[in-house]
């Protein structure tokens, strides 16, 4: 089992910038794949990035392409998810979780075994 604790999360007009860091706990950090998650007030949780343990490849949903950026330190056991050119719409509880087994089937969150306990993040417009 692997413990998690995300960080980072605040207020921040649009257009602006927040890193947020998930930390880990537990063995075998660097053979687990990392994604975020946000979940907006009556909306389901939706997939927002991920990053494989192995070759780091990453993926993302389309709305924050080219804007967000997920890594990973293996030496800290941490992952981060750079946010630039926040809009309104990113307004959500962020979510850090892990698998073992990183599927096709990433972007639902059924498939993650560990989850942080958030972090908010308010973009206001």
């Amino acid at each position: 089992q692997v413990q998690l604790v995300e960080s980072g999360g605040g207020l921040v007009q649009a257009g602006g910038s927040l890193r947020l860091s998930c930390a880990a706990s537990g063995r075998a950090f660097n053979r687990q794949a990392m994604a975020w998650f946000r979940q907006a007030p009556g909306k389901e949780r939706e997939f927002v990035a991920a990053i494989t343990w192995s070759l780091s490849s990453t993926y993302y949903t389309d709305s924050v392409k080219g804007r967000f950026t997920i890594s990973r330190d293996n030496a800290k056991n941490t992952v981060y998810l750079q946010m630039n050119m926040m809009e309104p719409e990113d307004t959500a509880a962020y979510y850090c979780a892990t698998t073992s087994f990183f599927s096709i089937d990433y972007q639902n969150p059924s498939g993650y075994s560990s989850w942080g306990q958030g972090t908010q993040v308010t973009v206001s417009s």
